[in-house]
């Protein structure tokens, strides 16, 4: 896996078994910026599947939990206080997504704009797709 994103990583067919995905990037512990930006590619390649298998499924697991970790480690902030909506900005800017291309990732892409607005409220399905996107617990989304 490359250390950089790019368009063309994500046209690349995500391996099935754990053996092959553990070969792409090892789950090892993240130790810098270049480790947590693949680790979230390919958890973003993941969860962007309709159906995972059942190495996948434990992989993505992992990765998120080491995701997790370095998150808490590096971009801790006081996310008790902040309401859904106030996390979700927050976590768009820190990713560097935009409003639309959070749209796109809940399946429409003006609805990005319409939840940040909160004009809309999120489904049960926007926070799933949120939490595995951030790779955040979806309680950050529940209050």
């Amino acid at each position: 896996m490359t250390r950089a994103r790019n368009a063309t990583t994500r046209r690349i067919a995500v391996p099935e078994s754990f053996a092959e995905l553990n070969a792409a990037l090892p789950l090892r512990p993240i130790r810098d910026r270049a480790d947590y930006d693949n680790a979230v590619e390919m958890i973003d390649r993941l969860a962007v599947l309709s159906r995972r298998t059942v190495d996948q499924e434990d992989y993505v697991e992992t990765l998120t939990e080491l995701v997790g970790k370095y998150d808490d480690e590096h971009f801790a902030a006081d996310l008790s206080r902040r309401s859904p909506v106030q996390t979700l900005r927050l976590l768009c800017e820190q990713n560097q997504l935009s409003a639309s291309a959070l749209g796109e990732l809940l399946g429409n892409r003006s609805l990005g704009s319409k939840i940040l607005r909160e004009e809309r409220q999120l489904s049960k399905e926007h926070i799933r797709k949120l939490s595995d996107h951030f790779a955040v617990s979806t309680d950050l989304f529940l209050k």
